[in-house]
Formats: C-alpha cells, sequence, structure tokens
C-alpha cells in the first residue's frame, strides 16, 4: 500500500501501555491503523476525534495521510498514543507548530499508568473486608 520510498515522516506516541508507531504521507487525509481504516478500528466517534486533533490544531486535516501500528493497552489509551506519535510526526514536518501542539498538551506523554497490585490487599489500595466479629 505504502511503499518504503515514499516520503514521510515519523513519531511515536505512548499512552497507559499502547505504543503507537506513526508515519504521515503527503495525501487526503486517510487513517489507517494496524491494516484497518479508522472507521473500522474505532468504534466510538470520540476516539476517532481524539486521533484528528493535531490537525484541527495545526490546521492541516487534508494534507496528510496517516499509517500508524498501534500495540498493547485498550482502545482509549491506543486513541492517545496515537494523537502523540501524530504531534510529534507533525512536529518533524514542521517545527514551527510547536507553540500550537504544546499549548493543547499534545507533546506531553501522559505519565499516568495503573498503579501496581500490593501483597496483603485485593486490588492496589483495596483492602480485604474488615470484620469485628
Amino acid at each position: 500500500m505504502y511503499e518504503s520510498k515514499r516520503p514521510f515522516f515519523y513519531g511515536t506516541g505512548r499512552r497507559k501501555h499502547s505504543v503507537a508507531r506513526v508515519r504521515i504521507y503527503e495525501g487526503t487525509g486517510k487513517v489507517t491503523i494496524n491494516g484497518r481504516d479508522i472507521d473500522d478500528y474505532f468504534g466510538l466517534e470520540t476516539l476517532k476525534l481524539i486521533v484528528r486533533q493535531p490537525f484541527g490544531v495545526t490546521e492541516t486535516t487534508d494534507k496528510f495521510d496517516i499509517v500508524c501500528t498501534v500495540t498493547g493497552g485498550g482502545v482509549t489509551g491506543q486513541a492517545g498514543a496515537i494523537r502523540h506519535g501524530l504531534s510529534r510526526a507533525l512536529l518533524q514536518y514542521n517545527p514551527e507548530l510547536r507553540p500550537a501542539l504544546k499549548k493543547e498538551g499534545f507533546l506531553t506523554r501522559d505519565p499516568r499508568m495503573k498503579e501496581r497490585k500490593k501483597y496483603g490487599l485485593k486490588a492496589a489500595r483495596r483492602a480485604p473486608q474488615f470484620s469485628k466479629r
């Protein structure tokens, strides 16, 4: 589909346990995720909106085709990872877009992760039920 000889810009995005490798090509605005169209991959309209947010901020909506591979995590984490990677790829395309992307917070790696389970507890913080008698 996209031969490696065509020039592209690359960005890696991460969110929770998801990692997205995003390549943007000159094109018409087509989004392909793991070989599938964005409409097939994400069911919710909000997730599609999250993925396309960097284009709205930088006003480059129909200038690029996105091809990305995303692994790990759930659908929301994957959408956030794609947004992060796309923002980084756009920055590689034009460094002057940095203030707009930075202002929206798209270049910041979201550090929030799931907290680990501790011994003696049922979950990260959930203690076993207390019984007085």
